[in-house]
């Protein structure tokens, strides 16, 4: 039911009038609570650790990312999205295991498939389909706030977690990305704004989000990705989220020395989501 007035990725203009995006946050936030509580009574946590713990064989998520950049090309973190509470259904034929083969084909670096079910009409099952129809690493999006779901998105086969940095106090963040690391898993942290990048440094992951879209005032710009890019050295790899949408946007993400990229809305709406994918970053090469 309150599913409906939220989505921290992508808001209407109507819904933002009603509430800012934090107050939104900590609606999901709540919802999340009450989800872990209700896995906890169907797999406690000792045996959610367990299994996560017997899947030893993790995919190098920022290998992966690496390698396209070692090529000279654009890293594509592709996701797989069926809805989102502001715009309902964005695509109604929605295969996860065909369209991970079409991103596979067509050069994407990793996925990123949404398992949030009450806010994007995600599920763990559409992550296990996609992983296990192609060779690439998976992201598992989803809002983390408890460490039983880093268990959970391992023991799915997750290859990578978000940890978004306004959902997070320090402590839970470093927390997190340790159980991940240990897990094997590697860990992207999503900022929005300068404090946030300056608590994301702190952490040993070099995979950095930018969401450029303004909690604030939901606005989306480039030049939040390509300002932030700035104050953060080359050890890090700045993975530029939201409003890229035209080549145009991708070259002047990569003229500013942004070479990652994570676009899911804009794929999602065509025939094919993999072609959509070479039409907005034509150089890269068909993958092995």
């Amino acid at each position: 039911a309150h599913g409906r007035n939220a989505n921290p990725f992508g808001l209407g203009p109507r819904l933002a009038l009603k509430k800012t995006m934090t107050d939104i946050l900590k609606q999901i936030i709540a919802t999340k609570h009450e989800e872990v509580a209700q896995a906890l009574t169907k797999t406690p946590l000792a045996a959610m650790r367990a299994d996560a713990e017997s899947r030893v064989l993790t995919r190098d998520f920022v290998g992966f990312i690496r390698q396209k950049h070692a090529a000279g090309q654009a890293a594509v973190i592709a996701e797989i999205k069926k809805a989102s509470p502001s715009k309902g259904v964005i695509r109604e034929d929605f295969e996860p295991a065909d369209i991970a083969q079409s991103y596979a084909e067509h050069g994407a670096a990793c996925l990123s498939v949404l398992t949030d079910k009450t806010y994007f009409q995600g599920s763990t099952d559409y992550l296990k389909q996609a992983r296990a129809s192609c060779h690439l690493p998976v992201l598992r999006k989803d809002f983390m706030v408890d460490a039983y779901q880093i268990y959970e998105a391992r023991a799915m086969g997750a290859d990578c977690v978000l940890l978004i940095a306004a959902c997070l106090d320090d402590a839970q963040m470093r927390d997190m990305e340790a159980q991940a690391l240990a897990l094997g898993m590697a860990v992207l942290v999503e900022v929005h704004d300068a404090p946030e990048m300056e608590r994301a440094l702190k952490l040993k992951t070099p995979l950095i989000g930018v969401n450029n879209r303004n909690l604030h005032t939901f606005e989306v710009s480039l030049n939040t990705c390509i300002h932030l890019r700035k104050a953060v050295g080359s050890d890090r790899i700045i993975v530029a989220e939201s409003g890229i949408s035209t080549p145009d946007d991708v070259a002047r993400l990569r003229d500013a020395d942004v070479q990652t990229f994570l676009v899911g809305e804009a794929f999602m709406r065509a025939a094919d989501p993999g072609k959509a994918l070479k039409e907005l970053f034509p150089y890269q090469s068909l993958s092995k």
